[in-house]
């Protein structure tokens, strides 16, 4: 694990464990993460699935649910539903999705009747960290927006924000971006990142400074930045990296992290409660730090 997912999860450890219903955990990561991040002080796991089947996975692979509550789902889509229900009557406060189908978790989350929507679309955000890296990164959205329209891009761009500040990473720099670092009406998400960052100065995005259209190199390097001559507060120096469609995130996540060898973390914002969402390939390092995010997300809303 590098250092700056290290210090988020001793951050972390600082608040008081959060209960987290972990939503159909049928397959021995996913109940050693609830586990573990137990262990860690993350939170407190409350694991909503078949029954004898986890237990038989927790025996199989000798991990200790004793003392530890177990919520009977036969099935993933059962899960999913008391897993919402627990968060809707403040049972618990964090959902960690386990080995189900990601859009049977989200099909009951986003239930307009018994889900956990709000005012706020719902959005994903990656936070990477890499060997000998003078920041992390946020890369938001890149899970869960296919194409988002302006006003998607506003909600990503503020839930990811608000996470930045949960964190204790202070005022984001923010880079909206995009091929090329002006604006041409030939590539639509230059348009909407010169609109986004007008809604930001009137007040429309709030608590973080943007900057866009801004191509990946500008965005990160201040020797880009130089030598196209650009010198504003972000280009060089961002924080959060806000890409154009999920086709575009997806293919820079996994870049970082499969040629790049960096770590991920990632959850869900803009629900109820923080979601922890990560990948039946993730390590159980990522779940972790996924963990840590959603716990301090948590207690930054209390205290708003």
């Amino acid at each position: 694990m590098f250092s700056h997912h290290q210090k988020l999860i001793e951050k972390a450890k600082d608040k008081s464990p959060p209960f987290c219903a972990v939503c159909y955990p049928c397959e021995a990561t996913s109940i050693e993460s609830g586990l573990d991040a137990f262990k860690l002080g993350l939170l407190t796991p409350i694991f909503v699935g078949p029954t004898e089947q986890i237990q038989l996975i927790a025996q199989q692979y000798n991990l200790d649910l004793e003392n530890h509550q177990i919520i009977e789902a036969s099935t993933e889509s059962e899960a999913a539903t008391l897993s919402v229900k627990l968060i809707r009557e403040q049972k618990a406060h964090l959902l960690m999705k386990g080995s189900l189908h990601t859009d049977v978790l989200l099909k009951a989350v986003i239930n307009k009747e018994s889900g956990l929507r709000t005012e706020k679309r719902i959005t994903h955000v990656f936070l990477m960290d890499g060997p000998n890296w003078h920041t992390p990164f946020m890369i938001t959205d890149a899970a869960i927006n296919i194409a988002p329209d302006l006003i998607t891009k506003m909600h990503i761009i503020q839930n990811a924000i608000n996470l930045h500040h949960a964190l204790g990473y202070g005022v984001p720099r923010v880079a909206i971006l995009s091929a090329v670092e002006m604006v041409n009406p030939d590539i639509a998400s230059t348009l909407e990142a010169a609109a986004l960052c007008k809604m930001a100065d009137r007040k429309q995005i709030i608590n973080g400074i943007l900057d866009g259209p801004l191509a990946l190199d500008n965005a990160i390097s201040p020797k880009a930045a130089a030598m196209k001559g650009l010198d504003t507060p972000v280009t060089g120096k961002a924080q959060i990296l806000v890409v154009p469609n999920l086709e575009s995130g997806n293919i820079f996540f996994k870049s970082l992290s499969f040629i790049g060898q960096a770590d991920s973390a990632g959850i869900v914002l803009g629900a109820r409660a923080p979601i922890i969402l990560t990948s039946r390939a993730s390590s159980l390092d990522s779940r972790l730090v996924s963990c840590a995010m959603a716990k301090l997300s948590h207690h930054h809303s209390l205290n708003k």
